[in-house]
C-alpha cells in the first residue's frame, strides 16, 4: 500500500521537519551540513523549490518551503534520498537515517511568514547551543541580516518584504524582531496549528475546504489530513438536499435519505438513526439495500449524483 499523499498545489508553502532515525545526530560535521545544503540548492535548480528559511541542527531539520509546481513529495525525496545515501556511503552503514517520513506542515503564508522565520532562526538559542542567532552558522539567518551573500536558491526578499521596501532597513527590523522573540515561549507559532496539520486562520481553513470539496474525487482514505478540513454537512443540510429533488410524500424520500446520510454524512450509524427515528442497524440495511437497488437503476443513479453534487455546494 502507498504512504498517504500530502495536500499538494502550486504555490503551497510548507514548514518541513525531518529527524534522525531514534533521534540520533544526522549532522556530524561540517561537510556533511554543506552537503545537505546541496542538496537544497539542486532541489531548487530541478524542482523549482522555492526555500525561504532553514536552519540545521544536529539531529533534525527545519525548512519553510514553497512549491509552485505542486511538487512536495518529489522535492523531499530528493532532499530525503540524495542525504541518505550520501550519509550512508560516507559511514559505509545502511538502512533509515531518518525517522519515519518527514513531517510537513501547511502554512497560510502572509499570516504567518514572520513567526515561522523567527521561530525557525530563533532554534539553536531555544536548544541552548548559541545566546544569539547569528553565532550559529547554520541557518538562514544571517542571510536575512546581511553579514552572509546570499545563495541564488535562497529567498529572503519574501519574507524581508513584509518590514520595510528598503533592504538595509528590512534587515535591521528583521534584526529587531528575531531578537524580540528570544526566550519568549508565547511567540510559538506551532500552538496554532490545525489538525496537526494547518497553519492558518478560519479563511485560510475554509478556502483549502472549498478548494477540495470542489473536486469530485478528493479521497479522505489517501489524505488523511482531509479529514480535518473537509466539512461534511449536517443531516438536517443532506435532507434538504434530498428534498429539493425528491418531494417528502414521495416513497423514494426516505430511503435516499437515509442512503445520502449514511454515505455523505461522516456520522455514526447511531445520529443518523436517532435523526431517522430507528435502529443503527436498520440504517446499515437500508443503505446497503438501497446500493445494490441504485447500481441496477440508471434513473435512481442520476437523482443520487444530483443530490451529491447539491451536497457538495455547500460552503463553510
Amino acid at each position: 500500500m502507498g504512504r498517504p499523499l500530502r495536500i499538494q498545489y502550486p504555490g503551497a508553502l510548507y514548514h518541513v521537519t525531518s529527524r534522525g532515525n531514534e533521534r540520533k545526530a544526522i549532522f556530524s560535521s561540517k561537510r556533511d551540513r554543506e552537503q545537505f545544503l546541496s542538496y537544497l540548492e539542486s532541489a531548487y535548480e530541478r524542482y523549482g523549490a522555492v526555500i525561504h528559511v532553514f536552519c540545521l541542527m544536529s539531529n533534525h531539520y527545519h525548512l519553510l518551503l514553497e512549491t509552485p509546481r505542486s511538487n512536495l513529495s518529489q522535492i523531499m525525496h530528493h532532499i530525503n534520498g540524495a542525504y541518505t545515501n550520501y550519509f550512508n556511503t560516507k559511514r559505509k552503514r545502511s538502512g533509515h537515517l531518518f525517522q519515519g517520513r518527514y513531517k510537513a506542515i501547511l502554512v497560510e503564508k502572509d499570516a504567518y511568514c514572520q513567526e515561522l522565520s523567527r521561530y525557525i532562526h530563533l532554534n539553536p538559542v531555544r536548544a541552548r547551543v548559541v545566546e544569539n542567532p547569528l553565532e550559529y552558522p547554520w541557518s538562514s539567518y544571517p542571510y536575512y541580516i546581511g553579514v552572509k551573500e546570499r545563495p541564488g536558491w535562497l529567498k529572503t526578499d519574501d519574507i524581508l518584504g513584509y518590514f520595510a521596501k528598503d533592504k538595509s532597513d528590512a534587515r535591521r527590523y528583521y534584526k529587531e524582531f528575531v531578537k524580540n522573540g528570544i526566550g519568549k515561549e508565547t511567540d510559538n507559532p506551532f500552538e496554532k496549528v490545525f489538525a496537526s496539520t494547518f497553519l492558518g486562520g478560519d479563511d485560510f481553513i475554509c478556502w483549502l475546504r472549498e478548494k477540495w470539496i470542489s473536486l469530485k474525487d478528493a479521497d479522505t482514505r489517501n489524505i488523511p489530513a482531509l479529514k480535518e478540513i473537509v466539512r461534511k454537512p449536517s443531516l438536517e443540510e443532506i435532507e434538504r438536499a434530498v428534498e429539493s429533488v425528491i418531494k417528502r410524500d414521495d416513497p423514494l424520500y426516505k430511503k435516499v435519505a437515509i442512503y445520502c446520510s449514511h454515505q455523505f454524512g461522516g456520522v455514526s450509524l447511531k445520529e443518523i438513526g436517532a435523526h431517522f427515528s430507528m435502529r443503527g442497524s436498520a440504517v446499515s440495511q437500508s443503505s446497503r439495500r438501497f446500493k445494490v437497488r441504485i447500481s441496477e437503476d440508471k434513473e435512481l443513479q442520476k437523482i443520487v449524483e444530483k443530490i451529491r453534487r447539491r451536497i457538495g455546494d455547500v460552503k463553510c
